[in-house]
């Protein structure tokens, strides 16, 4: 009788295995990281460049504006702006904006594919936009300079399309946190706002990037807070109290930052002028109030500081609030290419610093330190703008290493983003999708969709007939083409009804009609129609409105050009996901 062998439980194998398995993928995390927070160190130090170009100056702009020419600070935003919109007109048009919004619409419609060149042309005109007087940050250009980093890796390397959105995420994780020197924040921001995935499959490889990308900054620029913290300790209940009124506060004024941005990028979209003409009139309008506020140039961390500290006056920093957003709404809209970031943290730390100042004034004995007031609402806004409120909160703590202000940071930036979210239908980032047709929340069923055009999936000959044509004559076509539908053309060509086999039933009995009535008496004329440019799923959605099969797709001047038909829709979905799950197994 053969010896039976002995079955050894070794579940270790299993640990390993799945360790071996995500090894390659943490080495290409490894190297993202790596050069990711050497794009920063070369961002950073491209700023200065600039600055010294333009000003002759690297140091802080409320420091030495006092001692430049008039004309010396009107006059470099509008050769930046020109340089600028020259650069994204020429270069690559995704560069334009805050470009986190680009970076989304990767990652939900093209697995993560960015273009190569992106990553120059982005540190090229972010550089010369801050450095010359652009009132925008530095943080949407990092992440777009990072991801941009981390999509051409994967693409070179040919990974499968889910790697290739995590390499996008590592990117944007180092960018943040080499920027901010704020690696939790940066690995939050990657999985709260790009990714959506907190699995160990995307954490692990997300945070050794955000790890190595912050070591990398910290050899170059030193490991210490952005801001000077205002010492905080709760006195009472009260005071803990009015945190959930600064929230509100805070999430009404992101709303009107976020609605006053792309209301501009409207005005601005329809002033038909060349690009690098745009961008330098609105660097001359930028100049013009640098002369008045210097305050508002650039990312704005030493008005910040003046805030945080109480050596700034109300009255300058209630007009800082409105005068920084649309400052930052200009310099996007006109062609600028910065972020939205630290515009946020400075108009919540004038937001705060005029409420602290207010409850200071009013009870004295509550509220000791106006300044918390101005730190707290950084977070506030920078979770109403954004939605994402557990990296806003991550995000002030990191920058300020102060533990003290986490309660009252949590009560406003939760209620910030519960407000503003109930008033907008999407954040300062996924409001540009919106307004493209893209909606992040569809899931991706929609987002596979999303790819299409009615004139990709449309039938280009459809079954016509002419309006005029005899009763009989239809039976007679319905009969020789099996066809569902027919469409009605007139004399023109141009669509003027459809006629169903539902449309017949009626005069299906009837013989001696045959002659009496025309194809025009029994069609539909009330129809729903598409163009060619339109969005499939837009046209599916309408299909299920009124609950038809298909939809006549006419051109510009009315006449048809072909139909969409749900039964193609379905399939162009299920050849996409059949082509996913084959490309995943790869």
């Amino acid at each position: 009788m053969p010896q039976q062998k002995e079955c050894v439980s070794r579940p270790w194998l299993g640990v390993s295995s799945r360790i071996n398995a995500h090894t390659p993928m943490l080495l290409l995390a490894l190297g993202v990281g790596i050069l990711a927070g050497y794009g920063s160190v070369v961002f950073r130090y491209a700023i200065d460049a600039v600055q010294v170009l333009f000003y002759h100056n690297s140091s802080d702009f409320l420091e030495f504006y006092d001692t430049l020419p008039w004309y010396g600070v009107l006059f470099p935003p509008v050769i930046g702006g020109a340089i600028v919109g020259l650069l994204t007109s020429k270069g690559a048009p995704e560069a334009k904006g805050h470009g986190v919004p680009e970076v989304m619409e990767a990652v939900a419609l093209r697995d993560g594919v960015i273009r190569k060149r992106v990553a120059a042309v982005k540190i090229a005109a972010s550089a010369i936009c801050i450095g010359s007087g652009g009132s925008v940050g530095r943080e949407g250009p990092i992440v777009q300079i990072g991801s941009s980093i981390g999509s051409t890796v994967g693409q070179f390397l040919k990974v499968n399309r889910t790697n290739q959105r995590t390499l996008v995420g590592c990117g944007a994780a180092a960018g943040i946190a080499a920027t901010f020197n704020a690696p939790i924040a940066g690995i939050l921001f990657a999985l709260e706002i790009l990714l959506g995935d907190f699995g160990f499959a995307a954490f692990s490889p997300v945070v050794l990037s955000s790890v190595t990308a912050t070591a990398i900054s910290r050899y170059y620029f030193g490991d210490f807070p952005a801001f000077i913290s205002p010492v905080y300790e709760l006195g009472s209940l009260w005071e803990l109290g009015l945190f959930p009124i600064l929230g509100v506060i805070s999430a009404l004024i992101a709303v009107l930052f976020v609605l006053t941005l792309y209301k501009m990028e409207d005005l601005a979209e329809a002033i038909r002028i060349p690009p690098i003409l745009k961008a330098a009139l609105g660097g001359l309008c930028i100049g013009g109030i640098l002369l008045l506020f210097p305050e508002i140039m650039g990312v704005g961390y030493g008005a910040i500081t003046l805030s945080l500290t109480d050596k700034m006056a109300w009255g300058t920093m209630l007009v800082l609030i409105f005068l920084k957003i649309f400052a930052t709404s200009l310099t996007i809209s006109s062609g600028g290419s910065g972020g939205i970031f630290a515009p946020s943290l400075f108009i919540g730390a004038m937001t705060g610093g005029v409420f602290g100042v207010a409850v200071h004034y009013l009870f004295p004995a509550v509220v000791p330190t106006p300044g918390v007031f101005a730190l707290v609402a950084m977070g506030g806004l920078v979770a109403g703008t954004t939605y994402a409120p557990i990296t806003a909160i991550l995000i002030i703590f990191e920058l300020t290493s102060n533990y003290h202000i986490i309660l009252p940071l949590m009560l406003t930036c939760i209620i910030s983003t519960l407000i503003a979210s109930s008033i907008s239908s999407g954040s300062i980032y996924t409001m540009k999708l919106l307004r493209r047709g893209v909606d992040l929340r569809g899931g991706m069923e929609q987002n596979i969709l999303k790819k299409y055009k009615v004139k990709d999936l449309m039938q280009p000959m459809p079954d016509t007939i002419y309006e005029g044509t005899s009763l009989q004559q239809v039976f007679e076509t319905f009969r020789l083409k099996n066809a569902p539908y027919l469409h009605l053309v007139d004399k023109k060509g141009e669509l003027s009804g459809i006629i169903s086999f539902r449309d017949l039933r009626s005069v299906l009995a009837e013989e001696y009609l045959d002659h009496l009535l025309i194809a025009k008496d029994i069609a539909t004329t009330c129809i729903e129609t598409v163009q060619g440019e339109d969005m499939v799923l837009a046209a599916l959605h309408q299909m299920a409105a009124f609950s038809i099969s298909q939809l006549p797709v006419v051109g510009a001047d009315g006449k048809l050009i072909g139909t969409l038909r749900e039964q193609d829709v379905l399939a162009a979905y299920d050849q996409s996901v059949v082509g996913l799950q084959l490309q995943d197994a790869a």
